[in-house]
């Protein structure tokens, strides 16, 4: 008769033998899941049960620079477990300039992490650290919060729920209220290359508007037959009345495309977008008309900073700034802000008016920034 321990060990050289069909036990996690045994040493995961859904409600939001957001995302399981389940949720992030298209192998190799979290504990990473949290305000919500948005947050955001070898999710876009606003070198037109329009925008307190919020500008009216930069590499410009010159009279309204250039050796203007700022433009009222280095000088003395292009486009759109005197600004241009056209204000219709790039000896009042 086989003691216990020469019977376990029977068992276990049984369990060795070549060939042998040995039952394998299931692997068990909450997902019925069974482990077949194949006589090699290999087991194959068949699923039979639970599943693991992530879900949002909302496919893009949109939110102001500076402000507070939340990124819905949501996960269950059909049917219910009895008991609570160890999940790890991972949010990462794609620029905005590669979402415009399907997701390419590039493009998801760009994809950054933002943080991670398991029960009580997370990390954020980058640029987001310190401004993002999860909401947790029910049981599976899993929604990111992220807090202080900056012009570069812009671009889709993807919520991984893993529980085991499970493992799903879902992308949330977040586009920043804002406005776009076409840029050209004080030294002219069309001398922009890619990497130098991108740092004209970021210059002036703004970013490469995206495609979408090209197009979004053009449905909202912007008419501008000069070809500029966009940030997915792309050159275009928005039409609304067709003519010539600008594609001909006989082609319709919309976007006018150059497609892909060489980033370096071309050159063109640029299309920024701007989101509102903390701070507030205003129109310095100063007892006599400024060159610029005075201009300059007037804003810190009022302790100040003049103001920069974007920063008076977002003041203009989303804080409704009107004026109709003609100032500096932070590159040597000199603009006004116009809300409510009207009479002895330049064209008829709301915009920035531009004087372009005057002499800088030539006396304007100047736009300040605080």
């Amino acid at each position: 008769m086989l003691t216990p321990l020469r019977s376990l060990l029977a068992a276990s050289l049984l369990l060795l033998l070549p060939g042998s069909q040995a039952w394998s036990p299931r692997y068990n996690n909450g997902f019925h899941y069974q482990d077949i045994s194949h006589g090699n040493g290999n087991g194959e995961i068949y699923f039979n049960g639970v599943r693991l859904l992530v879900e949002s409600p909302e496919i893009s939001v949109s939110a102001s620079r500076g402000s507070s957001v939340t990124l819905p995302c949501h996960f269950h399981y059909e049917p219910e477990p009895s008991a609570p389940r160890r999940t790890r949720v991972k949010w990462s992030w794609l620029p905005a300039n590669t979402v415009s298209a399907p997701v390419s192998p590039q493009d998801l190799a760009m994809e950054t992490e933002v943080m991670v979290a398991m029960g009580n504990r997370h990390r954020s990473y980058g640029s987001f650290k310190g401004r993002v949290r999860l909401r947790r305000s029910a049981p599976g919500d899993m929604s990111l919060v992220i807090n202080g948005l900056q012009l570069n947050d812009t671009g889709r955001y993807r919520c991984e729920v893993i529980d085991g070898l499970e493992d799903e999710s879902v992308t949330v876009d977040l586009e920043m209220r804002g406005v776009v606003f076409p840029y050209f070198s004080q030294k002219g037109r069309y001398l922009f290359n890619f990497f130098e329009a991108k740092k004209a925008c970021k210059d002036q307190e703004a970013t490469l508007a995206t495609f979408e919020q090209l197009f979004t500008a053009w449905d909202e009216g912007l008419d501008w037959c000069n070809a500029g930069w966009l940030a997915d590499g792309t050159v275009q410009y928005p039409i609304t009345a067709s003519r010539d010159g600008c594609g001909g009279d006989d082609l319709a309204p919309g976007l006018r495309s150059y497609g892909q250039r060489h980033r370096l050796l071309h050159h063109y203007d640029a299309f920024c977008f701007s989101a509102s700022v903390k701070g507030t433009v205003y129109f310095l009222k100063h007892h006599t008309k400024l060159n610029f280095t005075e201009a300059v000088q007037a804003c810190a003395s009022d302790g100040s900073q003049i103001a920069k292009v974007g920063q008076m486009y977002a003041a203009w759109r989303l804080m409704g700034l009107d004026r109709c005197d003609a100032g500096w600004l932070a590159d040597g241009s000199v603009r006004y802000p116009i809300t409510k056209a009207r009479a002895n204000c330049g064209p008829p219709g709301p915009g920035v008016r531009s004087f372009g790039f005057p002499p800088l000896s030539l006396k304007f009042a100047v736009y300040c920034y605080r």
